[in-house]
């Protein structure tokens, strides 16, 4: 008898456990779709867990209704939903890639470069619709790379992201990754299209410093500021204050949006000159 619960009479043949949130109540499998034979992933929200709060619900309402609108080939697409006795599942696109966070890889800063460009295009999608999508989650673990022979990179686990630009009530932001957030959205104000760029930011330091996502916060100064130059000293100096920009505090001060942030990473070195 299978370990695994039996999704043959919705056409899905459960193959593996990618990922599990027992505070939360999900847990993330790996599947083959019964009619077409390609492997999907099912994301099973139990709300029937006693741990398992009505905000994942929520969450998970929200993820669907966004996903249905996203068209991009750096985000996983939507492909069906269901109910089971024990919750709700949600059914994506299967894509091989390990995610920044469990990746072993040490990434080296023009591969870093790389990646923040890829992310970038994905950002510059969602804030160029008719209603900006702001993610609101953007750290290591929900950036899918893979660096075989190019570089594929994609985002996913959309259950915080939003709509338009609006407030963040505390509450929502207490089991997201400290460290990750901007001030603008721990503080419960007004997101912008800035907002993204700082757990960008946050994310491309981990893997140049090869941090652990866990441990971000040791990065952070007690003013809530990375200070670039003491962690990396071997970047050319315009990488690192396009870094330092794209993580200030203040929104204000940061990047206005994607396009921004990109146009000014694509002209730029990452690594010191070599002397001759």
């Amino acid at each position: 008898m299978s370990r695994f619960p039996d999704l043959s009479d919705k056409g899905y043949l459960i193959q593996q456990v990618l990922g599990q949130n027992h505070e939360g109540g999900r847990i993330t499998y790996q599947a083959i779709d019964m009619d077409t034979q390609q492997p999907v992933v099912i994301k099973q929200f139990q709300f029937a867990c006693l741990n398992s709060p009505w905000s994942d619900y929520s969450a998970y309402r929200r993820e669907i209704q966004i996903l249905k609108l996203l068209d991009h080939p750096g985000i996983p697409r939507y492909l069906d939903s269901f109910e089971t006795p024990m919750g709700f599942c949600l059914v994506q696109e299967y894509k091989s890639a390990p995610s920044l966070a469990r990746s072993q890889r040490h990434w080296t800063p023009n591969e870093v470069k790389q990646i923040a460009i890829e992310v970038l295009q994905i950002l510059m999608y969602l804030q160029r619709r008719v209603l900006p999508v702001i993610h609101r989650d953007i750290k290591p673990d929900n950036i899918l790379a893979d660096y075989l022979e190019t570089l594929k990179v994609y985002l996913v686990d959309f259950g915080f992201a939003h709509a338009g630009t609006e407030k963040v009530a505390a509450s929502s932001v207490i089991r997201r990754t400290l460290g990750f957030m901007p001030p603008e959205q721990i503080l419960g104000r007004q997101l912008t299209l800035a907002s993204d760029l700082y757990g960008l930011g946050a994310t491309l330091i981990c893997l140049l410093t090869q941090t652990p996502s866990t441990q971000v916060r040791e990065l952070i100064e007690p003013s809530y500021r990375f200070n670039i130059k003491e962690l990396l000293p071997f970047l050319n100096p315009e990488f690192m204050q396009w870094l330092q920009t794209i993580v200030e505090p203040d929104p204000a001060h940061r990047f206005p949006d994607a396009a921004s942030a990109l146009q000014a990473l694509q002209l730029i070195e990452v690594e010191q000159a070599q002397p001759a």
